[in-house]
């Protein structure tokens, strides 16, 4: 089978300020810039991505692969036309040029929004479709926050989600999804359902209830019945009409998938108020917690505060000085902070060296109502910032976050670095000679992923709303796109 295969991924804070252009894809900081024909296959074959996953099943399994092009942003507000429009062109344009082929396979997110389309996915599966017409088989991965939408379904014939959250099981997904194809089964039936109710990111854990049981009823039912399910609790942040939970089935025939999307959507619906007991710290009360625990004594591990709302990985800026400022008011030892983006800082502290004392303006400009940190620091130590990754969601992978440094600020630690990154490996901080288990407080800039690799060694874990991009809260939210009657959070009722 000639499989061509390619990847265009984005996920979209409609209400961050910064949009994703052409060169923020062309130089994607931490992950594979946009690589096209066989560069592809160096670029990604060796990463935990979706389409390596792929490769590897569809190569086990003797399929030809025709690259086309693969390329991401980090996440920000939203796709350039330009950016859409240039990258869609390059994809189309490469595979017309391939001649006849089997398939398609598209690495994809789910929750892209452009300037001019609000489901930039279901918009680049419509322009292949009216390339490759309704004979030859279109298939994808979609990461689990994927907004899926009418669209996207129609015009893929399989679409299939990660089911966790931290992403560790990227490969297995890419996996998945060449067995599907290339087992050559029928799936005459497909059905999508979709929640009346909007999810935080940080209710979406797959480590934590109630989304630990309804992936293990996802996989019950496919046991049960031969079904292929998603559940994608979406991505709240991306303003656009079907945002939001959805329940993806495909079975042999239609009444089987509606069968088995039905049964799982029950249970969505049926944990609403378990969702709504998701709990969330202010930033005053998450820092009496961390007193107490601390005076309390018994901790297995260090407390984590987790920098929600400044989470890189959901479009915030990496930067923001709200939790900071707050920890030096309250005059708090042994934390350590990371990692603040901070390039100019940076590049100010390789300049001065290791031990020495600088006067620095730090962080605070990427977000809105923000300040920068007037501060005097010492730099502690230096890192290149490309290392190995960590852990389940890195482990063997390079990452190339630019020049790093560790900073002592008013007794605090703090790790800055030269690209946005969420610490979702502790190789980031072990980068620059701190081992994370000896420390006991982490402030660390992530939602959820920090889990990976941070969890096994937490003693206590409080996610901490200080101010950022990524709005904890989506009935905070000032929608535009929205869809009339949906419930911006899990009711408790």
């Amino acid at each position: 089978m000639r499989i061509a295969i390619g990847g265009f991924q984005h996920e979209t804070n409609s209400f961050a300020p910064n949009p994703a252009v052409y060169n923020d894809f062309v130089v994607a900081k931490g992950w594979p810039g946009l690589s096209r024909g066989d560069a592809l296959f160096d670029a990604v074959m060796d990463r935990t991505l979706p389409i390596a996953g792929f490769m590897r099943e569809a190569l086990k399994r003797r399929a030809s692969l025709i690259p086309l092009l693969w390329t991401v942003a980090s996440p920000s507000g939203p796709v350039t036309s330009d950016a859409f429009e240039r990258i869609s062109a390059q994809l189309i344009n490469d595979l017309i040029t391939q001649g006849q082929i089997d398939a398609v396979f598209l690495d994809l997110h789910g929750a892209m929004v452009t300037e001019h389309f609000p489901d930039g996915e279901g918009e680049l599966l419509r322009r292949v479709r009216a390339v490759i017409g309704p004979k030859t088989l279109l298939v994808g991965c979609l990461d689990l926050h994927a907004n899926v939408t009418k669209l996207m379904v129609e015009q893929a014939d399989f679409l299939t989600a990660f089911r966790t959250y931290p992403h560790v099981d990227m490969l297995e997904t890419g996996a998945r999804t060449a067995k599907r194809l290339l087992e050559a089964r029928g799936w005459g039936g497909k059905a999508l359902r979709v929640c009346p109710y909007l999810l935080p990111i940080t209710a979406q854990c797959s480590f934590a209830e109630p989304t630990a049981s309804l992936y293990r009823l996802l996989e019950q039912i496919e046991a049960e019945t031969g079904a292929d399910l998603s559940y994608s609790p979406g991505f709240p942040l991306s303003d656009s009409p079907e945002t939001g939970p959805t329940i993806l089935a495909y079975a042999p025939t239609q009444a089987e998938a509606d069968a088995a999307a039905d049964r799982l959507f029950q249970a969505l619906l049926d944990a609403e108020s378990a969702y709504a007991e998701a709990g969330l710290w202010s930033v005053e009360a998450a820092l009496d917690e961390t007193e107490r625990r601390l005076a309390q004594g018994g901790l297995s591990g260090p407390i984590i505060l987790a920098d929600t709302q400044d989470n890189p990985g959901g479009g915030g800026s990496g930067d923001t000085t709200g939790l900071l400022r707050a920890i030096l008011a309250r005059g708090l030892s042994g934390v350590t902070l990371g990692l603040l983006h901070d390039p100019q800082a940076a590049d100010a502290a390789h300049a001065a060296g290791a031990g020495a004392e600088i006067e620095l303006i730090l962080g605070g400009t990427g977000t809105p109502g923000d300040t920068p940190l007037q501060t005097k620091a010492r730099v502690l130590r230096l890192g290149s910032g490309t290392f190995m990754g960590t852990g389940p969601m890195w482990e063997g992978g390079t990452m190339t976050l630019g020049p790093m440094a560790l900073l002592d600020v008013g007794g605090v630690q703090v790790a800055i670095g030269s690209a946005r990154q969420q610490p979702s490996t502790q190789a980031i901080l072990t980068h620059l000679g701190v081992d994370p288990k000896t420390c006991p407080i982490l402030v660390l800039k992530s939602s959820v992923h920090f889990r990976a690799d941070f969890q096994p060694i937490a003693g206590e874990i409080l996610v901490t709303v200080a101010p950022g991009l990524v709005t904890a809260d989506p009935a905070d939210l000032p929608y535009r796109w929205l869809r009339d009657g949906v419930r911006l959070k899990p009711s408790k009722a």
